[in-house]
């Protein structure tokens, strides 16, 4: 018989959570990582990847189970919003060691207040993902392609994409759109290294560039829109989970969030994103926030944002 402790390390050792940092970004990335070790139940002590242009820099950030990895950008990636996360995805795909069935990536302005188990892809699925929070730079599946996800379709090979999901805030029908604040990727697949290929491909583009990103929206979301491309055509519907509302909520949206699906406590969650937004207990007069988690928030996040 395994042992809850057997099962806890064969867990954690299956998978790899990453992400990128910066010397700016170093405070938050700790907040998140110390989150994880201190409410991820049994993926607590996964290895925690955490990619740097700069990874001297980032020396404290080190711990028993936390590496800081040297990060590699092509000029072309490096010039658009989000071209190291696609880099460092790719980076540790390339570098993941066999055995290991899910990459995790989670923004730095995340934190984890339940163990996020859902990540554990095990042999049942190739990929996890929530929707997209707002429709965006979005299509709705009534509507033609536009010059923007036409030319992302083209670079991939396809015509159109069947699948949809419902934008969680506004609640919008759209081809197939996800949320990047946290995902886990089968990294035996190869997409992190393809979604790599193709966002180089489309940023030295300048004809789709000229048409289709101009504005600096679609150009923020050029990465986010090929990762939803690429997963949704690669993938049989059934190996990619679709993650609860638990899942990446969007705290800087929470007054926006419909009220059936509104969290009524942090602890309730599995993981939330808060960008830009204090989440200091005594100021987050919009949510509750329960022992033990008021506590650790309140003892290592500042009143007011730096």
């Amino acid at each position: 018989m395994v042992s809850a402790w057997q099962q806890k390390k064969t867990m954690a050792a299956n998978l790899i959570f990453l992400t990128v940092a910066t010397a700016n970004s170093e405070p938050a990335a700790r907040l998140m990582i110390d989150s994880l070790r201190a409410f991820g139940g049994e993926l607590a002590d996964a290895p925690f990847w955490v990619f740097s242009e700069h990874p001297d820099a980032l020396k404290r950030l080190e711990g028993e189970q936390t590496r800081i990895l040297p990060l590699a950008v092509s000029s072309q990636a490096a010039a658009y919003p989000f071209g190291r996360k696609v880099a460092a995805c790719a980076r540790a795909e390339t570098l993941a060691p066999t055995g290991t069935r899910a990459l995790v990536w989670i923004d730095p302005a995340c934190l984890v207040v339940q163990p996020p188990v859902l990540f554990d892809l095990s042999t049942d699925f190739d990929a996890a993902f929530r929707p997209v929070h707002i429709r965006n730079v979005g299509l709705p599946s009534t509507e033609p392609l536009d010059p923007f996800w036409q030319g992302i379709y083209t670079a991939l090979g396809l015509t159109d994409i069947p699948q949809t999901v419902t934008s969680f805030v506004d609640g919008q029908i759209l081809r197939a759109y996800f949320n990047s604040h946290a995902y886990a990727v089968n990294p035996n697949l190869g997409l992190m290294n393809r979604w790599y290929e193709h966002f180089q491909q489309l940023v030295s583009d300048e004809p789709f560039q000229a048409a289709a990103c101009a504005d600096e929206r679609h150009q923020i979301f050029l990465f986010q829109a090929i990762l939803s491309a690429l997963v949704a055509s690669s993938l049989e519907p059934g190996r990619l989970r679709i993650l609860p509302p638990t899942y990446n909520y969007p705290y800087n949206l929470h007054t926006r969030v419909p009220a059936d699906w509104r969290a009524a406590a942090l602890d309730d969650l599995v993981c939330f994103a808060y960008e830009e937004c204090v989440i200091h207990p005594s100021v987050m007069t919009d949510i509750q926030v329960r022992e033990p988690l008021r506590s650790w928030l309140g003892a290592r996040v500042p009143r007011e944002l730096p």
